[in-house]
């Protein structure tokens, strides 16, 4: 596997789809509105670009120095990418072997009874694990699916963003902070950021849609945004 090419990655991000904007802002899962999105679906459902997606997740993790036994999908946006790259790692690894490696997937909605391995997950994960989100903003699902592992014999090596807003949560705090009072690390694989004014540069939604995205920033942003 070589080296992550986030150059090469961020054009990943431009020419599949995956952000754009809203004419009128939406409301997110995190409660928030927004004129901007940032939608991995346009490549999860595609065979080849989620392969490509694969390598370059597991490029970026064993950049990190990382060896995970499996990636765990936060439910349901990044269940497919953490079933396949686990599977495509596992493969690559000479004690690939039955019964040698989980292959995890959690429930999008938990049972309401049973044991935790059963109430959480189709399969739970095993071994050391990098947890896998599609976007955090104020990180809710991500803090979610961590406390559902607490349950089980396996150890978090990290939480791996493939992109991060970049916003504050309510009480001010980072999404990196608040895993980093879980005992958790946070990494992403992109940030808004990184991509945004490319974006913008690109797609050309016109000097409102500027205005009204940098107030986003004002607001919600770790950080200023410029794009006009």
């Amino acid at each position: 596997m070589s080296s992550f090419n986030k150059a090469a990655f961020i054009d990943f991000i431009l020419d599949n789809g995956v952000v754009g904007f809203f004419e009128r802002p939406v409301t997110l899962k995190s409660g928030r509105t927004s004129n901007w999105y940032v939608n991995w679906r346009t490549v999860s459902g595609d065979a080849f670009l989620i392969d490509m997606l694969s390598d370059f997740l597991i490029s970026f993790t064993e950049d990190l120095g990382f060896e995970p036994d499996s990636f765990y999908g936060v439910p349901e946006g990044a269940s497919k990418i953490g079933v396949l790259s686990t599977l495509k790692r596992a493969k690559a690894r000479p004690d690939f072997s039955p019964g040698r490696y989980a292959l995890p997937m959690g429930r999008g909605k938990p049972k309401e009874h049973g044991d935790p391995k059963d109430r959480y997950f189709l399969t739970p994960p095993e071994g050391n694990i990098i947890v896998v989100e599609d976007v955090t903003t104020t990180g809710g699902s991500l803090i979610s699916a961590l406390e559902s592992l607490k349950y089980l014999d396996a150890k978090v090596l990290a939480a791996v963003g493939l992109t991060s807003r970049m916003e504050l949560r309510d009480d001010g705090t980072s999404v990196k902070d608040a895993l980093a009072e879980m005992g958790v690390e946070y990494h992403a694989l992109s940030c808004a950021e990184e991509f945004l004014p490319a974006a913008f540069k690109k797609f050309s939604p016109g000097e409102a849609m500027g205005r009204a995205i940098e107030k986003e920033f004002e607001r919600y942003g770790e950080n200023p945004l410029k794009l006009l």
